[in-house]
């Protein structure tokens, strides 16, 4: 339509040059020149819009990802950015599987990304920082302290290529403990399960929990799940030593194995906390941390603020605002 009215609008210019300057010899020169400069304009006005490509690194499967991915998407669209207008989306899952990541993070640099969104704890934002020095990478929060984990040098200035949220996650344990003492008055033996293999765990498990688990006169005695076939052996064996409640940190492979870990509480009638929100809504009794919908949402502020040149070098790491508890009332009741 445009095309079409730039050139009867050329059309016209023309043959009104034409008119006034017959019988000139220069007239196919202003003619062609005229054309030329139509035509120009034409070209100019139909240049296609940049498409940004931008990688999505999961630790989990394509179902498991796809809320967060969608709150994601939505919020870009709030922005102006379109999938397959001016945005394009390369996915890749590792599908809880952790030795992935690096071969994923490493797929996504080769096809030149703009940015990667690593969606994941520490561990899955340090290989995608493995695979490259360059690429922005936008963090969405797990894990540890991206501090201490080496991800960035501060939280007002990032200083390299990463950038993004930190969730707190790890942090938030003693409150966590709170809760379950408060929802179970005799708490005071608590059960932990958590992946030796995943570094913010141990840490977690070793270092935050037993301060505030002293405070609040708990005895925490840590349990060891290396894979997915040793959730059933665990439970058997902490079951002879009748703890008053559960408590499950995030990491990769508990958080694939969601919702064997809330029906292993449920039928062992452990009251349990989690440092995730999906253990609730597969059956798990409370969780209490950030509010996930929001943070995933303040993803694309940091995608739209990089694709317009800024850098993750100077865009403060977010700390969240809104925290919520979330508390299964089904299970709650079958637990009395």
């Amino acid at each position: 339509m445009i095309e079409r009215s730039w050139m009867r609008f050329r059309d016209s210019l023309f043959d009104n040059l034409k008119s006034k300057i017959q019988n000139r010899k220069w007239t196919g020169i202003v003619a062609i020149g005229v054309a030329i400069a139509m035509c120009g304009a034409v070209a100019q006005a139909q240049q296609p819009k940049k498409v940004y490509r931008i990688g999505y690194l999961s630790q989990f499967e394509p179902a498991r990802e796809s809320s967060r991915s969608e709150a994601i998407r939505v919020a870009l669209r709030e922005l102006g950015y379109v999938e397959g207008q001016n945005i394009a989306m390369e996915y890749r899952y590792a599908e809880g599987k952790p030795d992935r990541f690096p071969e994923l993070a490493a797929d996504l640099v080769r096809l030149k990304v703009d940015i990667i969104v690593a969606a994941g704890g520490s561990v899955i934002v340090q290989a995608a920082k493995n695979a490259t020095k360059t690429i922005p990478i936008v963090m969405m929060g797990g894990g540890i302290d991206p501090v201490e984990a080496g991800l960035v040098e501060s939280l007002a200035r990032p200083g390299g290529n990463v950038t993004g949220l930190t969730l707190l996650s790890g942090e938030l344990g003693g409150k966590r403990l709170e809760l379950l003492k408060a929802a179970v008055p005799k708490l005071a033996r608590v059960a932990v399960l958590y992946d030796p293999a995943n570094p913010p765990t141990v840490r977690e498990v070793k270092e935050v929990l037993p301060v505030p688990a002293r405070a609040l006169g708990l005895t925490i005695r840590s349990w060891e799940v290396r894979a997915a076939d040793g959730f059933e052996k665990v439970f058997a064996a902490l079951n002879k030593q009748r703890p008053d409640g559960l408590y499950v940190p995030g990491a990769p492979l508990m958080a694939a194995n969601q919702k064997r870990i809330a029906g292993l509480a449920l039928k062992s009638r452990l009251p349990s906390v989690y440092g995730n929100r999906g253990y609730v809504d597969a059956g798990g009794l409370m969780y209490y941390g950030a509010d996930l919908v929001d943070s995933y949402r303040r993803v694309a502020y940091y995608v739209d603020r990089i694709l317009k040149g800024a850098k993750p070098a100077d865009l403060p790491v977010e700390q969240p605002t809104k925290f919520e508890l979330v508390i299964n009332l089904n299970t709650a009741k079958q637990l009395g």
